[in-house]
């Protein structure tokens, strides 16, 4: 289907990408290769790309999936399975990626699965041998139950899997013995990787006559696996091709006889990596191995906590990664304001069996531990103010090195406590990133590996409670509650009180007498934070008794209080309770407003869940004010949203929501409602607030013609892509990282609540066809 396809097409087919890791470096041979993976990927469902470690399953999996792209309506999404230790967080993992926030009460699968039933994508999951048995699974039921879904998986053996293509990933080919000219040698693939490398790292490298028999023997040395050559070629700024042949040449022969057990491609790679590492000072050796610690990427801040000690001095840590970034052991990535850093899966674990051969890895994994401990801490008391969206990036960047922390925490004897802090001082974070049963689960595991009598104990159990709601479980919710009733913990009293006048709004069951106990004590104890969800309770519950007016003040100072703090994500909570009241009983007007400034806030905060609440509040308002065709368009945009959560408007807003909505139904009759409706569907969310961008500015435009909810950058990036620019090339024309037009555009997409670049593409011309009209 594929096999056909010219270099010039597989640039153009990169326009339909998704979500794929941009390629750090040129990509090197493998021609062949590339055209029997496309050739699977238009054949069967299930690919399966197997080798061995450093033989560049991921690499090959990354280029076929651009090249491929063009063919998949809803594009490719690369989920890196290297982030995740424990085989729970799979699902919630992809559910992620894909955008999607877990407010279901269903299992995590079968809200991906419902998610992907209809779409043609590329799934790509990179890395599944720690995780095979889960791995297949989850594949066999999302190929079952998604008929347009190609899944493309990596890993040292195959899933096993019905259906399922393997192909095996040989290593680059290697130069015969006595070819000796230029021409000859760079027609090997494992040389030109060679000379790329080396290139990179000393810019006035050439291949020469006298130089090339060396480098031909170190990949013949390294069998072609091309993370041996990249780390052999690493080395070119200190040694020459003859000094790097000669020390893998006395490396190998030393490691013969004691690696016979191993397959021979293993002892190959083994090999080259402790010859890399024998080449590193002291210090870089001992940051090599505690760096095995982290998962995903790091920052420098926490290798220099955990790597220093013993032996390396703090300000060493610096130089050493700098160093282990030259020798192609670590990556470097730019993050958004600091630079990150990666470590290869396969050097990883080389890392991490040194270090568990010098007894030293428990003593790394808990100074982990203690710093993402620290640092879930230190969100957590930022939080309400005007740093949380700082914290929101934070957090997420670190997301995978937390939950590694906390696995350890629960699995390592008498550390359990530690996971329990954690857990709570990050449920509120996991709850807004769309993450509620993650953060149950880690609150539900931690309380059982410590004593009944552990303080903070009854506290864990209320959040959990809290969390269950968050998914309309209410009646694991009451369990919960009940459960942490029985213990005698005064400081949780209160927050039980919160807990359940939540439940009880849910249930529609009379709120206000507990939400005002929890607003009362919570302003008693000085904990203004904690009063914000109590107050919004309060003020709705209210209103709904009758007293408009006292609702009205409730809301309002809620809404004074978060301005105050600078707080964003509770002043879009305040806002939304001053649309419920003023729309259904007071003025639409005020309404509108209200609910469009929480709609552009939670846009800019990413919490697609609340945002579903405004767009729905929004569709009332316009049913309120007799714009019933916009009202039903609205709506269509809000259950387009609701979808996507896995949530239903049915349960915390069902009074308005059935009542707007059968209000606009009668007033269009049912066909017009379904097509004003269906029209709705494809509505991005930024778009039904009047008037307004993302940004919170107000934005010009011509009388019938909507504003653009993008700022001036995007424009010019959403532009270029409709021109059919790649991300690479759109970092050219506008002189920023590759990385940074990566992250411009996956900020578009989401934004416009889009799947892909050719909606956009056609999101543009629309827009640019009204306006030229």
């Amino acid at each position: 289907m594929w096999a056909d396809t010219d270099d010039r097409d597989e640039r153009q087919y990169q326009t339909s990408r998704v979500c794929l890791r941009s390629e750090l470096t040129t990509y090197v041979g493998r021609q062949q290769e590339g055209v029997e993976v496309r050739r699977l990927l238009g054949l069967a469902r299930l690919v399966t790309l197997t080798g061995p470690g450093g033989v560049g399953k991921t690499r090959l999996a990354q280029h076929s999936a651009t090249t491929v792209s063009r063919a998949f309506a809803d594009g490719v999404l690369e989920v890196a399975l290297s982030e995740v230790r424990d085989a729970r967080l799979l699902t919630g993992l992809i559910a992620h990626r894909l955008g999607l926030h877990d407010r279901s009460h269903q299992p995590a699968l079968d809200t991906v699965a419902g998610y992907l039933r209809e779409k043609q994508l590329l799934l790509v999951l990179d890395n599944c041998e720690h995780l095979i048995e889960d791995c297949a699974e989850l594949v066999s039921t999302l190929l079952r139950h998604c008929p347009h879904l190609v899944v493309l998986s990596t890993g040292r053996r195959s899933l096993g899997v019905a259906g399922e293509h393997v192909h095996t990933v040989p290593p680059l080919t290697v130069p015969p013995e006595h070819t000796t000219t230029v021409r000859e040698l760079a027609a090997s693939d494992a040389v030109q990787l060679f000379v790329e490398r080396a290139c990179s790292v000393l810019p006035s490298f050439r291949l020469t006559d006298d130089n090339g028999p060396d480098v031909a023997s170190v990949c013949r040395r390294v069998d072609g696996l091309p993370l041996g050559i990249e780390l052999a070629a690493a080395r070119i700024r200190a040694l020459s091709p003859q000094q790097i042949a000669q020390r893998l040449e006395d490396r190998f022969s030393l490691l013969t006889t004691a690696a016979r057990t191993r397959p021979e491609r293993q002892r190959t790679l083994r090999a080259t990596a402790d010859w890399s590492f024998a080449l590193c000072t002291e210090a870089e050796r001992a940051v090599w191995s505690r760096c095995s610690v982290f998962a995903g990427s790091f920052d420098l801040a926490a290798a220099e906590y955990v790597c220093a000690g013993h032996g390396v001095r703090g300000e060493e840590v610096l130089a050493a990664v700098d160093s282990l970034i030259d020798m192609s052991v670590l990556l470097r990535e730019d993050g958004t304001t600091t630079v990150r850093y990666r470590m290869l899966e396969t050097l990883r674990d080389y890392g991490h069996e040194r270090l568990v051969a010098q007894n030293a890895d428990t003593e790394i994994a808990r100074r982990h531990r203690d710093y993402y401990a620290q640092l879930a801490e230190d969100a957590d008391a930022g939080w309400f103010g005007p740093r949380q969206l700082e914290w929101m990036d934070r957090l997420r960047a670190e997301q995978a090195n937390l939950r590694v922390a906390l696995t350890w925490s629960l699995g390592e004897p008498g550390e359990a406590t530690m996971a329990l802090r954690m857990a709570t001082h990050l449920s509120e974070y996991l709850v807004m990133s769309g993450a509620p049963r993650e953060a149950r689960d880690w609150i539900d595991r931690a309380p059982a590996a410590v004593p009944e009598d552990e303080p903070g104990r009854a506290l864990a159990l209320s959040t959990s409670a809290l969390c269950a709601l968050f998914h309309s479980d209410l009646p694991l919710a009451h369990a919960r509650l009940n459960e942490a009733g029985k213990l005698d913990d005064a400081e949780a009293h209160v927050h039980l009180s919160y807990v359940r006048s939540f439940a009880a709004m849910l249930n529609t069951e009379p709120a206000v007498e507990l939400a005002a106990e929890a607003v009362r004590a919570f302003a008693e104890r000085g904990e203004t934070r904690r009063q914000m969800h109590p107050l919004f309770i309060l003020g709705v519950s209210v209103a709904y008794r009758g007293d408009l007016d006292t609702a009205r003040a409730l809301l309002h100072r809620m809404l004074s209080m978060c301005e105050d703090a600078g707080d964003s994500h509770y002043r879009s909570m305040a806002l939304f309770g001053i649309g419920v009241v003023e729309v259904w009983f007071g003025d639409a007007d005020i309404a509108e407003k209200a609910m469009s400034e929480a709609l552009r806030i939670d846009l800019r905060t990413g919490d697609r869940l609340s945002a579903a609440y405004r767009v729905d509040g929004l569709a009332w308002v316009a049913s309120r004010q007799g714009r019933h065709t916009r009202a039903a368009q609205l709506f269509g945009a809000a259950a387009t949203m609701w979808d996507r959560c896995g949530a239903t408007p049915d349960v915390a807003v069902s009074i308005p929501h059935r009542g707007f909505r059968d209000t606009t139904r009668d007033a269009l009759g049912v066909d017009r409602f379904e097509r004003a409706f269906t029209e709705g569907r494809s509505m991005p969310p930024a778009d039904a607030a009047p008037g307004c961008g993302e940004d919170g500015t107000t934005m010009s435009s011509q009388p019938g013609h909507s504003p653009s909810p993008l700022t001036h950058r995007e424009a010019e990036v959403a532009d270029l892509v409709a021109a059919g620019m790649t991300n690479r090339e759109i970092a050219r024309r506008l002189v920023i990282a590759p990385r940074t037009a990566d992250t411009h555009v996956q900020h578009i997409l989401t934004k416009l609540d889009f799947s892909n670049r050719t909606q956009l593409t056609a999101w543009v011309i629309e827009r640019r066809a009204v306006h030229e009209n």
